[in-house]
């Protein structure tokens, strides 16, 4: 990693980390454990895994890290929490493909945040890409809205208005280390949980899906998604975001047959062509 630029270690992170978190759809519609139940463990078990490790490597320095984190960490707690119970929700809600389409919109939401308050404006690729990817999105959206799941949709619109403050934030912090407010933000993930759950039971499969997710999906790409956007602007980190979009629904499709639309397979296809171009020539330049 020391012999890359900025541009090649946000980039990788931010790729490594959504391959982490594409199956994590399929993950959730194989559990069969209550919304809040698994809403809890996708809070307590990242904690914990994530918590012993940082106490691993820092020892009590991590809350001396968390404190000098300030209000960039308490924004990131809260967005952090918001986004990883609303996603949860969608999910349960709305066919997958809506959730993660909703979530595409946060490199357009990102760039517009990081223009405002980083005075960062997109160069003229990362906007191109923006429009060109947001206009697919809008094209798969008027098909979604055959369905009517406007619960679930305007839950995943919140996880990408989340997402991309979030990533603003972390932009915009880029001398201090949020992971620990991350960490911070699963545990109050879980409390809020305790407030609804019914059940803590983990019956058959769910007792491998659910660990693996939280470990695989869950805890792994967050600590990355955290990290990137300290070496690349918040909006690319969240294109990146843009390839769940169509393979999220891919893998449910293959496990499940929960089939994707034709117009959620054209549109994927656009958006993840864009991003490979932007990535392409973003790295030559770098």
């Amino acid at each position: 990693m020391k012999n890359l630029t900025d541009q090649q270690k946000g980039s990788l992170l931010a790729f490594v980390a959504v391959m982490f978190i594409t199956p994590d759809s399929l993950f959730i519609r194989l559990s069969n454990i209550d919304t809040w139940g698994l809403v809890f463990y996708r809070g307590i078990i990242p904690f914990l895994t994530v918590f012993f490790g940082m106490l691993l490597i820092y020892k009590l320095n991590f809350f001396k890290i968390l404190l000098k984190s300030g209000y960039h960490g308490f924004i990131y707690v809260v967005t952090f929490s918001i986004t990883n119970i609303t996603f949860v929700v969608s999910i349960q809600n709305t066919n997958v493909a809506n959730t993660l389409v909703m979530i595409a919109t946060a490199p357009m939401l990102s760039a517009i945040l990081g223009s405002i308050f980083l005075k960062e404006p997109p160069d003229r690729k990362t906007l191109v890409s923006i429009i060109i990817t947001f206009a697919a999105i809008i094209y798969i959206f008027f098909d979604s809205l055959k369905l009517g799941n406007f619960y679930g949709d305007i839950l995943g619109f919140i996880t990408a208005i989340g997402l991309a403050v979030g990533a603003v934030t972390i932009r915009s912090a880029k001398s201090k280390n949020l992971v620990p407010a991350a960490v911070v933000g699963k545990l109050l993930v879980a409390t809020f949980a305790l407030l609804f759950i019914e059940s803590f039971a983990l019956l058959d499969n769910d007792l491998i899906i659910v660990p693996l997710m939280c470990i695989l999906c869950v805890a792994i790409p967050f600590v990355l998604v955290t990290i990137a956007p300290r070496f690349i602007p918040a909006a690319e980190v969240n294109l990146f975001f843009l390839l769940e979009t169509i393979i999220g629904p891919i893998w449910v499709w293959l496990i499940i047959k929960e089939q994707p639309s034709i117009e959620t397979l054209q549109g994927g296809l656009v958006i993840i062509v864009t991003i490979a171009i932007h990535s392409f020539l973003k790295l030559k330049k770098s």
